[in-house]
């Protein structure tokens, strides 16, 4: 099957999802990823989805930038509860990137529990929690929306049943 933006994807039968090719994602300065489409076929509006992919693929690294602050906050809650002898020293939420390694892949799918917006997550590794790493979804493939722990959420409204965390990229404590 083809889909927009991806061009040709297979059916992934162990995932339950399309895959794509090797893609190089520019927000994540180039990284070859596969795109994992869920929930496609089912879908009443595919076209969400073609938009997703092509705004997500038109995005540079200022938005990885504007997402910063929050990216430095988690690492921030994670190092407090930290050790001494583990704690990792990063000065500024730029350096967070120099700590950080995306995943070569990212997923894509629709909202089933809280705003049914087509969402995209991509999954890192990073220095300061091996166990959790970290996620960072966008919504719509235009702005980071989430960022924090890997949960598979793709809003905190949504992970926490909670209408106070509506926008809320991260909520630091």
């Amino acid at each position: 099957m083809e889909i927009a933006g991806l061009g040709v994807v297979v059916l992934d039968d162990k995932l339950g999802c399309w895959l794509s090719e090797e893609i190089a994602i520019p927000v994540l300065d180039d990284t070859p990823c596969l795109v994992a489409i869920r929930g496609y076929d089912d879908d009443p509006a595919p076209e969400d989805f073609h938009a997703a992919i092509r705004n997500f693929l038109t995005l540079d690294r200022s938005v990885l930038l504007a997402a910063a602050p929050h990216i430095f906050a988690y690492y921030r809650d994670v190092t407090e509860d930290a050790g001494d002898d583990w704690r990792v020293e990063i000065d500024s939420p730029a350096d967070v990137f120099d700590h950080l390694r995306f995943v070569e892949l990212v997923t894509i799918e629709r909202d089933q529990l809280d705003d049914r917006h087509v969402y995209v997550s991509v999954e890192g590794d990073c220095d300061w929690n091996d166990e959790d790493g970290l996620q960072l979804v966008f919504r719509d493939g235009l702005a980071v929306t989430k960022a924090g722990p890997f949960d598979g959420h793709l809003t905190n409204a949504g992970a926490y049943a909670d209408e106070s965390l509506r926008g809320v990229v991260y909520p630091a404590r």
